[in-house]
């Protein structure tokens, strides 16, 4: 089994989403011998410049158009990015929260493997999914919590939401979001609480993430996360 495990955080080790997502692997790999990880940290990996070469050779791949040399070389170097989303049977994606977001850095990665024909497809009325990932796995730390009927309601979050949405387009089949709100505040020892509950929430997703299941039908799009909040972990 192909585990895609994209980190979004350049803290490293002090990183909560990081340290979340790594526990939640190294469960899954005792609990199966059979999982090999291809790590893809997007403050490592060197992405190339979403720049007038790459936009070329998009456009030009899409309508079958020669590209120039340093479009090939820039086209060849995102399929190859491309080409890890689509050897992988599982997902886990882990992140911080930044100006109510994504870290930059992590948009810039979803901006060079989002491309049309290879992750989705887009016949001018309906997009539809392109890849065949069975499960996947969100972790979301944020230092908030957004809650109706507070100075920071639900509107402000355009972290989970836009992943969530983000991974079913591509053809994330059955996906498990674990927001752990609070993750960085004043209260330490509430932090350290969500941080816990966010842990045990993930260990509780092993088996399930494990598991095949039977193939979901064409265009469901069922909501398969976890309602409700428990003490700033919701998922």
């Amino acid at each position: 089994m192909k585990l895609l495990d994209i980190q979004s955080s350049p803290r490293g080790e002090s990183s909560d989403s990081i340290t979340l997502t790594t526990s939640f692997i190294e469960a899954c790999k005792s609990a199966s011998a059979s999982i090999v990880v291809d790590t893809l940290n997007v403050w490592h990996e060197r992405l190339p410049d979403f720049d007038h070469e790459a936009i070329g050779a998009k456009y030009k791949a899409v309508k079958r158009e020669t590209m120039t040399e340093a479009e090939s070389k820039v086209w060849e170097r995102i399929q190859s990015l491309i080409r890890r989303f689509q050897n992988a049977h599982r997902i886990v994606l882990g992140t911080p929260m930044w100006n109510f977001g994504l870290p930059y850095k992590l948009k810039h990665l979803i901006d060079l493997v989002a491309q049309r024909n290879y992750l989705f497809t887009y016949d001018g009325k309906q997009y539809g999914p392109l890849l065949n990932v069975e499960k996947a796995v969100a972790v979301y730390t944020r230092g908030s919590r957004y809650l109706e009927g507070t100075p920071i309601p639900p509107r402000f979050d355009h972290q989970a939401p836009y992943l969530d949405f983000w991974l079913r387009l591509i053809g994330v089949r059955d996906l498990r979001s674990v927001t752990v709100d609070n993750a960085w505040n004043r209260d330490r020892q509430q932090s350290e609480v969500s941080l816990a509950k966010a842990k045990a929430t993930l260990e509780q997703l092993v088996e399930w993430f494990l598991t095949s299941s039977r193939p979901t039908a064409a265009g469901d799009e069922t909501d398969l996360r976890i309602e409700g909040v428990l003490d700033g972990i919701r998922s």
